[in-house]
């Protein structure tokens, strides 16, 4: 799937409300993350490189739920009005391929004599690059396209409702994954609102829970610092 974009088009992202904007700042983060993981793997040491091979497996599983998310939710939103997301649903086809044959290569790198394993891993770092280039591409546009196809036909509070059926949808493992992968890639204003809103609206054992599991142990003592200074935490 080719993807044309121009860097001079790019609309004003402050401007509404930004539905793709910190799970795909999280998505891209963790995905340059594993790819440089990938590049520097020794595949001959099969324990030290199982435990990447877990951490990839969690990462595609995380982006294949997104591309879920993204088609129930969104895409219907968008079929409901009468506006086309024929080009939307064939890219997330060609990641569902994608999602296949990253596993088919994982498995080939864990079935592998030792001699051959450099050769898959090679092969699956060279697969894994692909799919983040392209999947780069894809988000840049539903952000650049889609997300102003959106603003001129939702309103703000109709997107936010998207949003909250996206995040009821999730199970409290999937929303801790999700919030572990986000945090660390958006800035300090984005965290604060995003935790500040959770703080208002979630059970306070809730806030807690991902407060201890996701965010402190994403996050720089000076970022964490930052953070629990904007939001008012108990030290």
């Amino acid at each position: 799937m080719s993807h044309e974009f121009s860097l001079t088009s790019i609309p004003d992202l402050n401007s509404r409300y930004d539905i793709y904007g910190a799970v795909h700042k999280g998505l891209r983060k963790a995905g340059c993350d594993l790819l440089g993981r990938l590049g520097t793997a020794d595949f001959h040491n099969a324990e030290e490189t199982g435990f990447l091979i877990e951490d990839l497996r969690h990462y595609l599983m995380l982006a294949a739920s997104h591309v879920g998310h993204e088609d129930d939710h969104i895409h219907e939103a968008l079929a409901a009005k009468g506006l086309s997301t024929t080009t939307l649903d064939e890219q997330h086809d060609d990641h569902r391929t994608a999602f296949r044959e990253l596993e088919e290569l994982v498995v080939a790198w864990e079935n592998a004599w030792p001699l051959h394993k450099p050769a898959c891993g090679r092969k699956l770092y060279l697969a894994f690059a692909a799919y983040i280039a392209d999947d780069f591409a894809h988000m840049h546009e539903e952000e650049t396209v889609t997300g102003p196809l959106l603003w001129r036909n939702f309103t703000d509070h109709e997107m936010l409702g998207i949003e909250m059926r996206i995040i009821a949808s999730l199970s409290p493992e999937k929303s801790m994954a999700f919030m572990r992968i986000m945090i660390p890639a958006i800035n300090p204003a984005e965290r604060a609102a995003l935790l500040g809103a959770m703080k208002k609206d979630a059970p306070p054992e809730v806030f807690q829970a991902v407060i201890d599991f996701a965010v402190r142990p994403a996050l720089s003592v000076g970022d964490f610092a930052q953070l629990a200074g904007a939001l008012q935490l108990a030290a």
